[in-house]
């Protein structure tokens, strides 16, 4: 588990979090000494490290510290940061958002956590995308058109990302989305203080850029036009038309009450301009990332001392504050957040939720709601909570716990979310959702595929990682291609052979008219192959008990800056919440990164092999994943290097039968 945001800013850890002996091999089987030397030998094995195994687009995160830490070096004529945005963009086309609104579950998963903190990983990719946008870097589009064209519905982050990965493979598109701009919920569901809106631009515009990606903008399908004809007009349908409606919260009346309205159309409505100000008190159910949202922005736009409208009205389009004078903004009198969980297992993000607290929102911590009260009028003026906890993956109230009533004058409920799929009747699997299977095709539809919240809602860099893997699918649907099982760890992974091409090591094409039989008795002199490395990427997600954690000290995590404003100062502040990383910062917190399943040239095999037997590989021969390599005429299979190997690149399993 990840060491709190608050106990790393406040307390000094002064502990390991791995316990001496850790590093000990764990069964006999394992302890293959035969005095001083075994029959094994050391290999070089790459595996995929917890931070990209955790992170939903599957990122080479590795790679990219590898790459700002000075570790991987570019190819002749590629700058650090360029080089480590292509790596970034392999997966991810949008860094700079991601990097600022992720929950970023890379982070919890980081190997890290069992030495004192994880590494920043999303302040660094921060530090990518808006690295980019300064210096104008733009996306490869060389890849030769197929003729091939998918029509994309939803301009989203599932969208976007399908319609980059999909250039990038030669396949054309054409985007349908039914706002006026690109972003879908990065623009209208995540307000401008957290996705800034001249990035978000950007890397939109980016991907736009490539060419062969068009748009059609204002356009529902289903509504404007037909699927028919779209079957008619394009190759292939892309189903990315996340969720833009919210689920009710289930207590009586709440359907049939005006002043009961969802998250998303609250956020919406600020986010086009169209919200100015709400009411007086505000109360939200939810827990998750778009609660904190709904009560940050409510913190930040106020109300008004002479509010005489229903402040759902706006949320429902019957009303608009395009023209609103802002400086008659006044504070809410209260805005409250109730969550069915405890604070830190709320599904936000940690820093999300303190933040919210410092900026005056009122948190209620596990209590669920039973009862809407209402006047005669029908509207909603508080809702009733009991104590509750969690039992059978369901709120069950506390027996003896207490009562609260938190009056209100517009009640969001954020507790999930659906499609509109008005028009699109065939496609609704009953939920509100489209059905899919594993490659994200549209089970009985030819032609369709599906991706993103529309399958089931979750993280935008959910969403990012579909949109990749049905481009794939798409591809291969193309060129007829039998799709095969996608791999254990599914991931963008490090490929040494690609690495040994940019470097012009390549190893020599083979022919076996050139070698005798004898001679392949031993190969490990011949040039045609990659000896002595194996790559388990695909199958394996390398732990510590792999690792030497000894060798790596206490160092601080760098920060980002955060502009959170305290409650009385919050009205009217919209300044950007997360401040990029410098350079230097950027450098120094790559540099935290153990580098789990990849070398990272530390020399401990080369100082303490008792043999001479690990040495350096010559620098013409050398790059990321070769820099060492094993004399087996000197070898005895002591495996010290193995065991002093801080990223557990290094198995005692050659002669392994």
């Amino acid at each position: 588990m990840a060491t709190s945001t608050e106990d790393m800013q406040n307390t000094k850890l002064t502990f390991r979090r791995f316990k001496e002996g850790d590093q000990n091999w764990g069964g006999f089987n394992k302890k293959i000494f035969e005095a001083d030397h075994s029959h094994k030998c050391p290999t070089y094995v790459h595996r995929t490290p917890p931070c990209q195994g955790s992170c939903p687009s599957g990122e080479d995160i590795r790679g990219y510290l590898d790459i700002i830490r000075g570790i991987e070096t570019p190819p002749e004529g590629v700058s650090m940061q360029e080089y480590a945005f292509r790596r970034s963009t392999d997966a991810n086309p949008f860094p700079s958002m991601m990097g600022r609104v992720c929950p970023a579950p890379c982070q919890t998963g980081c190997n890290r956590n069992k030495v004192e903190d994880f590494v920043g990983i999303n302040s660094v990719e921060q530090f990518i995308g808006d690295t980019a946008f300064k210096e104008g870097f733009g996306f490869d589009n060389s890849a030769e058109m197929t003729g091939k064209k998918v029509a994309i519905i939803g301009g989203g982050p599932a969208g976007m990302s399908a319609a980059y990965q999909l250039r990038r493979k030669g396949i054309a598109s054409t985007i349908f989305d039914k706002h006026d701009q690109l972003g879908g919920m990065m623009r209208f569901g995540i307000p401008g203080y957290r996705t800034p809106r001249d990035y978000l631009d950007n890397e939109c515009q980016r991907i736009l850029n490539m060419g062969n990606i068009e748009t059609r903008l204002n356009t529902q399908v289903g509504r404007d036009v037909s699927v028919a004809e779209l079957e008619k007009e394009f190759d292939a349908v892309l189903w990315a038309l996340g969720c833009s409606t919210g689920r009710d919260l289930p207590v009586e009346g709440w359907t049939e009450t005006p002043n009961c309205v969802s998250a998303i159309k609250f956020l919406e409505q600020f986010n086009k301009g169209e919200m100015q100000y709400t009411g007086k008190k505000v109360l939200c159910i939810g827990g998750g990332d778009t609660s904190i949202d709904v009560v940050s922005v409510s913190r930040r736009i106020g109300t008004i001392s002479d509010l005489n409208e229903n402040p759902e009205d706006v949320v429902n389009g019957k009303l608009s504050h395009k023209d609103f004078d802002t400086s008659k903004r006044i504070p809410c009198d209260q805005v409250t957040l109730t969550a069915l969980f405890k604070k830190e297992e709320m599904t936000a993000a940690e820093h999300e939720v303190n933040d919210a607290i410092i900026e005056g929102v009122n948190l209620m911590n596990e209590v669920m709601p039973v009862e809407l009260i209402r006047d005669a009028n029908g509207r909603a003026t508080a809702m009733k909570f009991v104590d509750s906890k969690w039992e059978n993956n369901a709120p069950v109230a506390v027996e003896g716990g207490k009562e609260y009533i938190v009056e209100a004058d517009i009640i969001v409920a954020a507790i999930g979310q659906a499609g509109d799929l008005e028009g699109l009747e065939d496609f609704n699997n009953g939920r509100n959702l489209m059905d899919s299977d594993n490659v994200y095709r549209v089970p009985g539809k030819d032609n369709h595929f599906v991706c993103g919240d529309i399958v089931r809602p979750h993280l935008l860099t959910t969403a990012i990682g579909q949109a990749y893997i049905v481009s794939e699918t798409i591809e291969n649907h193309f060129k007829n291609i039998e799709l095969k099982k996608r791999p254990k760890v599914d991931v963008h992974y490090f490929k040494l052979e690609a690495k040994l091409h940019e470097a012009g090591l390549d190893p020599k094409p083979y022919n076996s008219a050139d070698y005798h039989e004898d001679d392949q008795r031993g190969t490990c002199a011949q040039d045609y192959a990659i000896h002595n490395y194996e790559d388990r990427s695909h199958n394996e997600i390398i732990s510590t008990d792999k690792m030497f954690l000894g060798y790596f000290e206490y160092t601080e995590r760098n920060l980002r800056d955060t502009d959170v404003p305290s409650s009385d100062i919050v009205l009217n502040h919209f300044t950007e919440r997360q401040t990029s990383l410098e350079e230097d910062k950027a450098v120094a917190e790559a540099n935290r990164c153990m580098s789990c399943g990849m070398c990272f040239e530390c020399d401990n095999c080369v100082i303490y092999c008792p043999q001479d037997a690990i040495f350096r590989v010559k620098k013409d021969k050398h790059t990321t994943g070769r820099y060492v390599d094993t004399d087996y005429n000197k070898c005895v299979g002591c495996h010290i290097c193995s065991d002093v190997c801080p990223t557990g690149y290094i198995d005692m399993a050659l002669g392994e039968g």
